[in-house]
């Protein structure tokens, strides 16, 4: 699909809002919020990025030169007000949000303030949730959905955990069952090596900026995830 093609299908359908999920640290949101961003943009789509991770904005750093960008604590009440105003404001954008770890609290509390303003907005909201193979990401997972009934939620096993077969607690569960039957899909982040992860934390290069100009070993790997995960990210984006 051309970036003309994309704009056009974009117009034709609600702009989403893109939730970069998880509700604890270490899960790989940040990493997916970025291949979320590099892939959207190279679809010529217009993004806006809010980064609610307030005390450690590694999204932010990366693209604050890039995208319109907001720092918005969504810990606080006046966050998802923020939130909604922000939305409104780049109506023309596709937006990006993602969140600190710990934040189901604050979604069962406050967002009522978002959920009640999609139609509005004329927004979807389509969660890309990470986990790991522990229990309590299946748990935090649940307490999403249950707190934001109206959102489209895809799940993504992290590869940095290990291959898609030793994630069986999810894989099994009754959870990945009703992420499903609501139109859900369950895919799988593609692992990166350990020291081209560490260059993109180290540099905070856009990954777009990054495959130009990191060495030749690192580059070929990064161009290698990079088409893998564009694959995955067709199936819960496109």
């Amino acid at each position: 699909m051309t970036a003309i093609q994309t704009a056009q299908s974009l117009g034709d359908r609600q702009r989403p809002i893109y939730w970069m999920g998880g509700s604890k640290g270490g899960v790989g949101k940040s990493m997916m919020a970025i291949a979320t961003l590099d892939y959207l943009l190279e679809r010529g789509t217009s993004v806006c990025l809010v980064e609610s991770d307030t005390s450690n904005p590694d999204v932010w750093k990366v693209y604050k030169d890039v995208v319109p960008v907001e720092l918005i604590n969504l810990d606080e009440s006046d966050g998802w007000i923020d939130l909604v105003n922000v939305c409104e404001q780049h109506s023309d954008r596709v937006v990006v949000v993602n969140t600190a770890a710990r934040n189901n609290l604050a979604v069962t509390q406050y967002g009522q303030t978002l959920g009640t303003c999609l139609g509005e907005l004329g927004r979807k909201l389509v969660a890309l949730w990470m986990i790991n193979r522990q229990r309590d990401s299946l748990e935090l997972l649940q307490e999403f959905i249950e707190a934001v009934p109206t959102a489209d939620v895809h799940v993504v096993r992290n590869g940095y955990f290990g291959a898609e077969s030793k994630f069986e607690l999810y894989n099994s569960s009754k959870t990945r069952g009703s992420v499903e039957s609501r139109g859900g899909k369950s895919v799988t982040l593609p692992d990166l090596a350990d020291r081209v992860a560490d260059d993109l934390t180290e540099r905070r290069l856009p990954l777009a900026a990054a495959v130009k100009s990191l060495p030749i070993g690192n580059r070929a790997e990064l161009t290698r995830w990079r088409s893998e995960v564009r694959k995955v990210l067709a199936e819960v984006l496109d």
